[in-house]
């Protein structure tokens, strides 16, 4: 009898999943995977959209972060994923915000001992034992330094669980994780979401980026792997988005936008392998291929207009 994939999910704030990763927890959920999400803060220093939650904003009642938790947990339902985990509890080290946001917390995560961070993580890679962990590149997407950190937390963590036995800084028993991903987007699959879109799609006040203005994009020659999701894979995504109120516009199912109103399309996601010298990257886009995720993937070439290569059924959890 197969064993069932398990995969986790290590993310800096509350709705890096939906928007990095939505699609590609949606698309395993459904197949009977067993899918955790680790988020490192509670988002406190996130903006907010709008008005109705403008006073719980760190420069107000400071209660963003606890607000936060429940739309994580609903976001999370929405993908089939169960309940959220905090990386050493709820509220243990703070959303360090922005690069130049004034220091308001000795907690902020990318000050935290990285024993204790590393080790927290550990200690969940070696209790869920998941097959593939799935983080953010070294540049964390766009450069939060959250999201850096997280990279670089989860790096470590991946190399430690599976060194040797449980000590104080890392109790429990070895795991090595088989797959280890960056996620990622790529350029052309977001350049091509944005050319789908119509005016009934966008606010009046959103801008669409223009393609030398993506610099988060990977190019398709930097991805080797695509998940292929399905259009309820990608409704999950967007109630996931949604459950995200302080942070997203409900009114729109194509598109969003955070509080910079910088549009992006709705895609399904991507992510990349850090364990070889040119890391391989796994690209999220279109239809899924409905087979088993477990299911070994058909070898695939790289195409001579060097367009990404696709994996129908996703990494494959294991050796």
């Amino acid at each position: 009898m197969s064993e069932t994939p398990r995969l986790l999910f290590v993310h800096a704030h509350p709705d890096d999943e939906s928007l990095s990763n939505g699609a590609t927890i949606a698309h395993y959920t459904s197949r009977g995977a067993q899918v955790h999400v680790v988020t490192c803060t509670l988002g406190e220093e996130g903006e907010v959209i709008g008005d109705r939650w403008a006073q719980l904003t760190a420069d107000h009642a400071d209660q963003l972060g606890g607000y936060r938790i429940g739309e994580l947990t609903a976001a999370l339902r929405a993908l089939g994923v169960s309940a959220p985990i905090y990386l050493g509890g709820a509220g243990r080290w703070r959303d360090s915000g922005m690069a130049g946001t004034d220091q308001r917390s000795q907690r902020r995560f990318v000050d935290a001992d990285p024993r204790q961070t590393v080790g927290a993580l550990v200690a969940i890679i070696r209790e869920l034992r998941p097959h593939v962990v799935v983080t953010y590149d070294p540049n964390g997407g766009y450069g939060h330094p959250d999201h850096v950190h997280t990279h670089t937390v989860t790096t470590a963590a991946v190399a430690a669980a599976g060194v040797g036995s449980g000590t104080a800084d890392h109790p429990g028993d070895p795991w090595t994780v088989p797959k280890f991903y960056w996620t990622v987007l790529g350029l052309s699959a977001l350049i091509s979401g944005a050319r789908a879109l119509v005016p009934d799609d966008l606010r009046p006040e959103w801008v669409l980026p223009r393609a030398d203005e993506i610099a988060f994009g990977y190019s398709d020659d930097g991805i080797d792997a695509v998940v292929e999701a399905d259009e309820q894979a990608r409704a999950a995504k967007v109630a996931a988005l949604a459950a995200h109120a302080t942070q997203e516009d409900r009114q729109y199912r194509r598109a969003a936008a955070l509080s910079n109103n910088l549009a992006l399309p709705i895609l399904a996601e991507a992510s990349s392998s850090p364990a070889a010298p040119r890391a391989p990257a796994m690209n999220v886009a279109g239809k899924l291929i409905c087979s088993p995720v477990w299911a070994s993937p058909r070898p695939a070439r790289r195409l001579p207009t060097r367009q990404p290569r696709k994996e129908p059924h996703g990494p494959r959890p294991g050796p």
